[in-house]
């Protein structure tokens, strides 16, 4: 990978990767962030770490997803409403069956269309063929299955078997409580795929594993950021 060009800011590298670093990995606003830089000893606005998160953090998360290895082929699909610039808008997610944030996107529909439209993403965008995809039981994901030829692979559950991305819309509402809630479509589309590139870098789900391990997944995080920061 090409390094990031940093030319024409004021500021050094290191303070706008540690910026956007802060914005994205924690449930922080841009004054919090300033705030934060201000006790480094950086002065700099808020309204300038907005622009920072706009230009590198898309950038950031196409070179993170690059070094991620492939997700588990058991996937699970939901939808949450959201209020986004004042119109209800829904969120349709997909997870595989250990947490890892496949995909993201933003629709004004909750039927069949928008539905397919996030299945045929999945397909495209995903390097393995699903073995199993878990949805609740709304009638259009079976419905854009059918469509696909892959309605053989679908398991319609209640809220037990789909449980694992139901837990995953937490760090969302969180963000969207944080923000006062997203301003357009566009934007919260480009925050929400940042921050699902983001979040599985360093998401180690740390009540599963040993302190050691837990150092041990810390700095491979670290080093997947560095990386795709350089």
């Amino acid at each position: 990978m090409k390094p990031i060009s940093f030319k024409r800011h004021r500021f050094p590298a290191d303070v706008i990767r540690q910026a956007v670093w802060l914005y994205f990995r924690f449930t922080l606003s841009f004054r919090d962030v300033e705030e934060l830089m201000a006790a480094r000893g950086v002065d700099v606005s808020y309204e300038t770490i907005r622009c920072w998160t706009i230009k590198f953090g898309p950038l950031i998360a196409r070179r993170l997803k690059k070094r991620r290895w492939p997700p588990t082929p058991r996937w699970h699909l939901d939808e949450m409403v959201c209020n986004i610039g004042g119109k209800w808008m829904f969120l349709w997610r997909a997870v595989d069956d250990e947490g890892e944030v496949l995909d993201v996107l933003v629709q004004r529909r909750r039927d069949t269309d928008a539905a397919l439209k996030l299945l045929r993403r999945l397909l495209h965008n995903q390097p393995v063929e699903p073995q199993t995809i878990t949805t609740d039981g709304l009638a259009s994901y079976g419905a854009a299955l059918d469509q696909l030829d892959l309605r053989h692979l679908h398991r319609p559950g209640r809220l037990r078997e789909n449980n694992r991305i139901e837990n995953s819309h937490l760090p969302i509402r969180r963000r969207e409580r944080q923000q006062q809630r997203f301003k357009s479509q566009a934007s919260a589309q480009r925050f929400l795929t940042t921050h699902a590139a983001i979040y599985n870098t360093f998401n180690t789900q740390r009540h599963l594993i040993s302190r050691t391990t837990l150092r041990l997944f810390r700095a491979e995080a670290a080093s997947a950021w560095a990386t795709a920061t350089a």
